[in-house]
């Protein structure tokens, strides 16, 4: 063992130690899982190569979340805008989603929700998530969202549609429903209804925004944004980002 793997070893264990003494873990991390194309541009991979090893690393992530105490992570996959890119590229990323999301739920430790419009999908790739999820319903441990054809303002657009549809279908009319409309009935109507708000929101490669992830979950979430490419995201940038959130005072607008 080198000299800096043997430095990162100890630095990495007394980091776990000292956040486990502090016994402050969020309950539901959302994360960016960004910088997979630039990845393999940097390491002369091909794009789907990038997008692979970035599949790859969920589920150290899911281990390393699970160990720390976190009830729900979303991980965004796709969102709304990734599926205008160049069908060259959108057709093996998809095959990589699928492919990732099934061996999630075969794994048999995480239960899987997806989070995103199906409708925006091709209907092989929205049957098999579909069946990943059904896979997935009893397992004991993490919820995980996978969000996939996930849009911010997709969803907050849907959940107010959602809203409207039930009351009409209730009988009421449109503006009899838009009178009674208040802030608690979009979160009534997300896909993560449910399910707590996203404590902290991580994203990697060094991009500070939230592109659209979660918009109305994230109003009074923690944000930490890592240099690291997704590909290269380490246990101890994970542990970084958790002890950030520890030391953070959070108000909650208040």
């Amino acid at each position: 063992m080198g000299l800096n793997a043997l430095v990162y070893g100890t630095y990495e264990k007394r980091l776990a130690r000292t956040l486990k003494r502090t016994g402050v873990a969020p309950r539901h991390i959302g994360v960016i899982l960004d910088g997979n194309r630039r990845w393999a541009r940097s390491t002369g991979s091909s794009t789907s190569q990038g997008h692979q090893k970035g599949a790859d690393k969920i589920t150290e992530v899911l281990e390393w979340s699970q160990d720390a105490g976190v009830e729900v992570v979303t991980l965004w996959m796709l969102s709304t805008d990734n599926l205008a890119r160049d069908p060259e590229e959108l057709a093996p990323l998809l095959e990589i989603i699928a492919t990732t999301v099934e061996r999630l739920a075969q794994d048999g430790r995480w239960r899987l929700r997806h989070v995103g419009d199906v409708s925006l999908l091709p209907t092989e790739t929205a049957r098999r998530l579909s069946a990943a999820v059904d896979i997935s319903a009893g397992a004991p441990g993490l919820q995980v969202n996978v969000a996939v054809g996930y849009g911010g303002r997709h969803e907050i657009a849907e959940a107010v549609r959602s809203f409207l549809r039930d009351g009409v279908d209730q009988g009421h009319s449109l503006e009899e429903v838009a009178e009674s409309f208040a802030v608690e009935h979009i979160a009534e109507h997300l896909y993560t209804k449910g399910q707590p708000d996203p404590d902290l929101v991580i994203r990697t490669s060094g991009e500070q925004r939230l592109g659209g992830f979660l918009l109305w979950q994230s109003a009074h979430s923690e944000f930490y944004f890592c240099e690291a490419y997704w590909p290269d995201f380490r246990h101890i940038d994970f542990l970084r980002a958790l002890r950030d959130y520890s030391q953070r005072e959070r108000r909650l607008g208040r």
